[in-house]
């Protein structure tokens, strides 16, 4: 088959055809589900499949059918006009699990607004969705999130370089790393602040945060 042109083209035309179809039977699905309205803000401007973000999975009830204007503001919440997401005190109940996450997601996002947080304290999502919604972190406060700190108190993050600031002792090593070592592209130990990953001669060791500082090499 692969010397023969023609009998790829059989092959590849359908596949095609089908691929399109497969999107096209979506909207069509989700235009029915929603009555052809903005399964958000109820506009009757909806045109767009959204693919909620995080999901499990691609299949129908992981895609919304939007309107131009909350696809744009989900693509860039920055851009959020709070008056327009007034819509969330209706969406949130929906019957749809795929609205109820991205409803809770967006009230996370706005929760600095005076009305947000008691809705967020009425609402409620069965265990499944729940977990689903939080899938992308956006409930989690900054205040709560684990930090880790150079010596000086600057945040550190994977892919950052550090520059030891005291020899340590390599346990299971010849070698000591030593003072002003310079160890790039550091990974962060989940859960932990105090500790961060890094490669010494080419030997990857864990160093406490504590004897580092943060290098812009």
């Amino acid at each position: 088959m692969p010397g023969n042109p023609i009998h790829w083209r059989v092959y590849l035309v359908p596949l095609r055809l089908l691929t399109i179809y497969f999107f096209m039977s979506f909207d069509r699905e989700l235009q029915k589900r929603s009555n052809s309205i903005c399964e958000l803000c109820g506009s009757d401007e909806a045109n767009i499949d959204y693919l909620v973000p995080h999901s499990p999975g691609s299949k129908l009830e992981h895609h919304l059918w939007v309107c131009p204007t909350c696809h744009q503001q989900l693509e860039k919440p920055e851009t959020a006009d709070a008056n327009h997401w007034r819509c969330l005190n209706e969406s949130i109940w929906s019957e749809v699990p795929a609205v109820q996450v991205v409803s809770y997601r967006m009230l996370h996002k706005l929760k600095s607004l005076d009305w947000v947080p008691d809705l967020l304290d009425i609402v409620y999502l069965d265990d499944e969705t729940l977990a689903w919604a939080k899938a992308s972190g956006d409930d989690v406060n900054e205040d709560d999130m684990v930090k880790h700190l150079d010596c000086f108190g600057a945040v550190l993050q994977s892919g950052d370089a550090v520059v030891l600031t005291k020899t340590l002792d390599v346990k299971g090593a010849t070698f000591s790393a030593k003072v002003g070592t310079v160890v790039r592209n550091i990974r962060l130990v989940q859960d932990n602040p105090e500790q961060i990953e890094g490669k010494v001669n080419g030997t990857s060791i864990i160093i406490l945060t504590k004897y580092v500082r943060k290098s812009n090499l």
